[in-house]
């Protein structure tokens, strides 16, 4: 593949020799360039790193939409009403937590928008969920969201005292802190 690749850029810079032009194909970590006398010269590309703020963000982002899946399917497929109940508050709890990272990280400067993709753990468990139902679905709920809050809340505190995430965000880490610490314990009642 690799050399397929290098006889297609050779080729195309041996073509562009003769007009004295460049040509760049940029890949995830290296650009080549193809001079005018058909050498090549390899640059690194520049790759942001991601701040500490966007990654805070994004993670919060995630766990509130967990926990709305999650709950959504602890409605349909849940046979406790604790359970049901249970998956009702968080569905509102992290709807209402969703809108306030969102107002959070548009605070921070620069402003910062929160990615809810849900993390390859996280969407394991999610389909892992779909499969069960009743009392077998009650206690894989349970399970799941008491590893999820336990986590979240060991975010929250680490991001809440971390000068590298921009204030508004520690700011919305520390007034969450009991709220995640109250639905950690709920979650360990069910």
């Amino acid at each position: 593949m690799h050399a397929v690749r290098w006889m297609t850029l050779g080729a195309a810079a041996l073509a562009l020799a003769g007009c004295g032009s460049k040509t760049e194909t940029t890949t995830d970590t290296t650009t080549v360039t193809a001079n005018s006398d058909g050498t090549m010269a390899n640059e690194m590309a520049m790759v942001p790193a991601t701040s500490a703020g966007q990654t805070f963000a994004n993670a919060a982002a995630a766990s509130d939409a967990f926990e709305i899946a999650t709950s959504q399917l602890a409605d349909a497929q849940g046979a406790s009403a604790k359970t049901k109940k249970f998956a009702a508050d968080m569905i509102k709890a992290h709807t209402e937590s969703t809108a306030k990272l969102k107002a959070a990280a548009s605070a921070a400067t620069p402003a910062i928008v929160p990615d809810a993709t849900l993390t390859a753990e996280q969407q394991q468990v999610l389909d892992s969920l779909k499969g069960v139902k009743g009392a077998d679905f009650d206690k894989a709920y349970a399970t799941a969201q008491v590893d999820a809050h336990q986590k979240t809340l060991d975010a929250l505190k680490a991001n809440a005292g971390d000068n590298a995430v921009p204030q508004s965000l520690r700011d919305f880490a520390t007034k969450l802190i009991p709220t995640v610490t109250a639905h950690l314990n709920m979650a360990k009642s069910l």
